[in-house]
C-alpha cells in the first residue's frame, strides 16, 4: 500500500508543479512592459501586446494561454481571463494600456468599432 501511495504523492506534486509553471508563464505573458505609469506614459520599455497574434472570435480578441485565456473584447474593451472553460470578467482596459498597446487602433484593423 506504501508504493501506491508514493505514487499518487509524486504524480500529485509533479502536476501541482507543472501547473503552478503554467499558470506563471501565462500571467507573465498579459504584460511585458515596464514604466510609463503616470501620464503621458512614457518611458515605457519592454514588448507590447501583439493584437495581430491574438485569435479573433466574435466578440474581440483572445490570446490562448497554457491555462489561462486572456480574453480582451472588442467593442467594450472589457477584459476577461478563461480558466478551465469558466470565463471571469476581470477589468477594463486602463488609460494606460490603451496609450501603451494601442488596442483601439488594433480592434478596429480587425473590424470592431471599439467604444472605449
Amino acid at each position: 500500500m506504501s508504493v501506491i501511495l508514493k505514487c499518487f504523492f509524486v504524480i500529485g506534486v509533479t502536476a501541482t508543479v507543472i501547473f503552478s509553471i503554467a499558470l506563471y508563464l501565462d500571467i507573465r505573458e498579459m504584460d511585458k512592459t515596464d514604466g510609463g505609469y503616470e501620464p503621458p506614459y512614457t518611458g515605457v520599455t519592454g514588448e507590447i501586446i501583439d493584437w495581430d497574434n491574438m485569435d479573433l472570435t466574435s466578440t474581440g480578441l483572445v490570446r490562448r494561454g497554457h491555462v489561462i485565456n486572456f480574453i480582451v473584447n472588442g467593442t467594450t474593451g472589457m477584459i476577461s481571463l478563461e480558466f478551465f472553460g469558466i470565463e471571469f470578467e476581470a477589468r477594463k482596459l486602463s488609460e494606460r494600456a490603451i496609450v501603451v498597446h494601442k488596442p483601439r487602433e488594433a480592434f478596429i484593423r480587425r473590424g470592431f468599432h471599439p467604444e472605449f
